[in-house]
C-alpha cells in the first residue's frame, strides 16, 4: 500500500456534492482505503474566467493500485459524475480527479507525470494537502511548507463544513 494524494476540484453541477460523491466512490475503490480528506475551498478558476468559481479538496488514500490503474479508476470515478473530457483545457467541469503524489514516485508518463504538473503554484492545491498532512515531504525533499511560503493563500475561502 501507497499513501497516494488525489486532488478534487468541479464547478458545475452541484460543485461540493460532485466532491462528497467522489470522495464516497474513492472509499469504495478496491484495493484502497479513504484515510483523510480536506475541508472544501472556493477558488476561482484558473481558465476562462466566464466560468463558476471552483470547489476543491484533497484527499488521502491508502492504494495498492498501481499508478495507471488508479488514473483509470479516477477517469471512470469522473466519468460516471458526468465529466467530458473537451479540447479546451482548464474549462468548467463536473469534477476533476488528478493524481497529486504517488509515495514518493516521480513518474513521468505520457498518461501521468507525478507530482501533478504546478501543483507547487496552486493554492487551492497545497493549502487542502497541508491541512491533511503538514508534515509533507515532498519527492524533490523539500517540505511541504517550502511550497506554502511561496504560494499565497490569496484568492482561497475555506467553505464551512456542511451541517
Amino acid at each position: 500500500m501507497e499513501r497516494v494524494y488525489i486532488g478534487l476540484g468541479s464547478n458545475l453541477a452541484e460543485p461540493a456534492e460532485q466532491l462528497r460523491r467522489a470522495l464516497t466512490a474513492l472509499a469504495a475503490l478496491p484495493a484502497s482505503q479513504l484515510v483523510r480528506h480536506s475541508s472544501l475551498y472556493a477558488s476561482a478558476p484558473l481558465g476562462p474566467p466566464d466560468q463558476p468559481r471552483y470547489v476543491n479538496a484533497v484527499a488521502a488514500l491508502d492504494t495498492g493500485l498501481a499508478p495507471l490503474e488508479l488514473l483509470d479508476a479516477l477517469q471512470r470515478i469522473e466519468q460516471e459524475q458526468g465529466r467530458q473530457r473537451k479540447a479546451e483545457r482548464w474549462g468548467p467541469r463536473t469534477l476533476d480527479l488528478d493524481i497529486l503524489l504517488f509515495g514518493s514516485r516521480i513518474i513521468d508518463e505520457p498518461r501521468l507525470t507525478v507530482p501533478h504538473y504546478h501543483m507547487h503554484a496552486r493554492a487551492f492545491v497545497l493549502y487542502p494537502l497541508a491541512e491533511i498532512a503538514e508534515d509533507l515531504v515532498m519527492p524533490d525533499g523539500r517540505p511541504l511548507v517550502d511550497w506554502l511560503a511561496a504560494c499565497p493563500f490569496a484568492g482561497l475561502e475555506r467553505l464551512p463544513a456542511p451541517a
